[in-house]
């Protein structure tokens, strides 16, 4: 994995030191001596080179000098500024010597690129763990994801159920509902109508001798227990009711309806059969 990284580096600064090299020969070696001019040369490069060993040493010590780097970049700014006055001295090709006039700032810069890799390379052992670690966490991610989405279509199918149920339910109590009204409204207008009173109460239980309770609509709801109806004295004679029901009748003007006067006649607290009652009514009026 580290020769990834070396090897690019290693490549750019033998190619970038024969570069300066060459061209402090060339251009200096027409001034000069070519000695002093091979001198320069070395120079630049050794003190390159140097101050790039001694990081690399620094570097596998786990250690930095911020002084070693500053001057390894200028070496390197120095073999790139000499390379740059030398494209810009010579009159051909002044642009192909310019392009290549970044290559020992280019090695160094693969050199920080390969010490950075160094400081933050791993071993297999821990990449193995990091690996297993991000693998249990994308695990437990897709588990968890998988739950909810079952929860989900659970919760949905539940309030699907329980909403269908109590649709039917509402159906069912609607019908109901109607079904009762209509029975209700049945025995109601059974029981306004005169003719099917009177014939509702004919067929009812006596409860007590001559006398036949008024039939009532039941009572829907809960109902509280009254008391026992006191004991019958003995029943009214024809005069007695006649007598009675014409008091009644004529408590008002007008005279009060057949309806009226019986619901007062029971509310007083007497007694007597619908058909006894109503006898009574037609000879009073």
């Amino acid at each position: 994995m580290t020769a990834k990284t070396v090897l690019p580096a290693v490549a750019m600064t033998a190619v970038s030191m024969v570069l300066t090299l060459a061209v402090v020969m060339m251009w200096l070696g027409t001034a000069v001596p070519w000695p002093v001019a091979l001198v320069v040369g070395l120079g630049i490069d050794g003190g390159w080179l140097a101050t790039l060993a001694y990081e690399r040493r620094l570097a596998a010590q786990g250690d930095h000098n911020r002084t070693v780097t500053a001057v390894g970049w200028a070496f390197g700014l120095l073999a790139s500024g000499v390379l740059v006055a030398h494209a810009l001295a010579v009159e051909h090709s002044a642009a192909a010597w310019l392009a290549v006039a970044w290559l020992p700032v280019a090695a160094k810069a693969l050199w920080l690129v390969h010490g950075l890799w160094e400081r933050t390379a791993l071993t297999p052992v821990a990449l193995d763990a990091i690996r297993g670690i991000q693998q249990e966490a994308r695990d437990e991610a897709a588990v968890a994801r998988a739950r909810l989405r079952a929860e989900a279509a659970t919760e949905e199918t539940r309030l699907t159920a329980v909403t269908e149920a109590g649709a039917r339910v509402a159906r069912v109590q609607a019908r109901t509902a109607q079904t009762l009204s209509e029975a209700w409204s049945t025995l109601e207008t059974a029981r306004s109508g005169e003719e099917t009173g009177r014939a509702l109460n004919c067929v009812t239980a006596r409860v007590t001798p001559s006398v036949t309770p008024r039939w009532e609509l039941p009572v829907w709801g809960p109902t509280e227990p009254v008391a026992a109806l006191p004991e019958a004295g003995p029943g009214l004679t024809d005069e007695a009711l006649d007598a009675l029901v014409q008091e009644i009748r004529h408590t008002e003007t007008p005279a009060l309806s057949y309806r009226e006067m019986a619901s007062r006649f029971r509310a007083a607290g007497h007694s007597a059969s619908e058909v006894r009652l109503r006898a009574a009514w037609k000879r009073v009026a």
